[in-house]
C-alpha cells in the first residue's frame, strides 16, 4: 500500500499538486488535509497531476469531488491532468468526468487555467 504524496508548487495564481501513490480508504484524511492546503494557497486554480496515481478507489475519488465542490465555493478552478488510465475509466464509468475538468497534459490544464469556465 503506497501512502501518497502531494507535492506542490506556484505559477503565478496557479497551484500545481503532483500525486503519487495510492487514494484509497486508508490514505483520504491525508489527501483530504493536502488538498486543503492547497485551496488556501491558490488565487485562481489548482491542477491537480495525477500521472502517479497507481490505483484509487471510491473514497478517492469523492477526495477529488469533495475538492472540486470546496474550489468551486471558493470562486476557484480545479483542473485535473494526465489522468491515469484506469483512473479515467472510473470517471466516465461514475460520470464524474461530467462534472470533473479533465486534461491529457499538465501544459493544457495550464493553458485552460487562464481561460475562463
Amino acid at each position: 500500500m503506497a501512502v501518497p504524496s502531494v507535492d506542490t508548487r506556484v505559477s503565478g495564481g496557479c497551484v500545481h499538486a503532483l500525486v503519487d501513490g495510492e487514494m484509497i480508504y486508508e490514505h483520504q484524511a491525508l489527501l483530504r488535509e493536502r488538498f486543503e492546503e492547497l485551496l488556501k494557497h491558490s488565487e485562481a486554480c489548482i491542477v491537480v497531476n495525477l500521472a502517479g496515481v497507481g490505483f484509487c478507489d471510491s473514497s478517492g475519488l469523492n477526495v477529488l469531488l469533495d475538492l472540486r465542490r470546496q474550489a468551486e465555493q471558493n470562486d476557484r478552478q480545479l483542473l485535473l491532468a494526465c489522468v491515469p488510465a484506469s483512473l479515467r475509466r472510473i470517471l466516465e464509468l461514475t460520470g464524474s468526468d461530467q462534472v470533473l475538468r479533465i486534461y491529457d497534459t499538465v501544459a493544457e490544464a495550464e493553458a485552460a487555467c487562464t481561460a475562463p469556465s
